[in-house]
């Protein structure tokens, strides 16, 4: 057990090192006017920048904003992404049949969309959840088609070999041999959310980090600008990291017995 948390230990440092040396250049580059700190202030400035939002609830305030949004068009990304592209990889004829939209929609970028959805739907929260939603779509989707339309055909004619009907396969067989790619396109879905919003919230909203972003630059307040763009990475750090334990818990069974 010591054995085991010592190895824990440093893998953690290890992978902190990085983060750790971006930290210190970040503050002494500005400090030693290796860059010009009025655009980019010291580290140590950000972090009071980040601690004066958060004593005056705007931090919270925005955040809670920015989750509600991010979540609600992933959530719902993920409830309709999932069993369509089930569908579509396992179903032939409804593949044949959505292909030609599927082709159209997924190369066309969700921000370029951003005024259409404004236009229809106005500039309140529906229309930023629907921008979500629709970014977030297309990885969940097309990672989803791929993971049945790539299961082994092996496993698929030994399951058929054993009488198992088509209700049985898709559940024994199909489900469990696609979770890892799908679980791909959620994470990929899962920073496409955080990403769009802030973009989305730049536009004509009157909360969020986006909106926190935008106006500090509006203002000048440089700290307080870097303290968002902080903010916005630590939550999709967090958020990509929650996923992945996920992920590990619903492939558990791929581990190696005594791994």
């Amino acid at each position: 057990m010591p054995r085991r948390l010592l190895r824990l230990l440093l893998s953690g440092a290890t992978k902190s090192v990085a983060i750790v040396a971006l930290l210190l250049l970040w503050e002494l580059a500005p400090r030693f006017e290796l860059v010009d700190p009025t655009f980019l202030p010291p580290f140590s400035e950000v972090l009071g920048a980040w601690y004066g939002l958060l004593q005056n609830g705007q931090l919270a305030d925005n955040t809670l904003a920015s989750l509600t949004r991010s979540l609600s068009g992933f959530g719902l990304a993920v409830v309709i992404g999932v069993p369509l592209g089930l569908l579509i990889g396992w179903y032939r004829p409804v593949a044949n049949l959505l292909s030609p939209l599927l082709e159209l929609f997924r190369n066309t970028a969700a921000l370029a969309l951003l005024p259409v959805f404004v236009l229809i739907l106005g500039i309140g929260e529906t229309s930023k959840i629907s921008i979500v939603l629709y970014a977030c779509l297309w990885p969940i989707l097309l990672n989803t088609i791929s993971a049945v339309r790539s299961v082994d055909p092996t496993l698929i004619r030994l399951a058929r070999s054993l009488d198992l009907s088509a209700p049985r396969l898709f559940q024994k067989v199909i489900l469990p041999a696609s979770v890892p790619v799908v679980f791909t396109g959620v994470r990929l879905a899962g920073a496409v959310s955080i990403l769009v919003l802030v973009a989305a919230e730049m536009v004509g909203a009157k909360a969020g980090l986006g909106y926190l972003i935008n106006a500090s630059q509006y203002n000048f307040a440089i700290p307080q600008m870097y303290a968002g763009i902080v903010t916005i990475s630590v939550i999709g750090l967090v958020f990509n990291q929650l996923l992945v334990a996920l992920e590990r818990r619903f492939t558990a069974w791929r581990a190696p017995l005594g791994g």
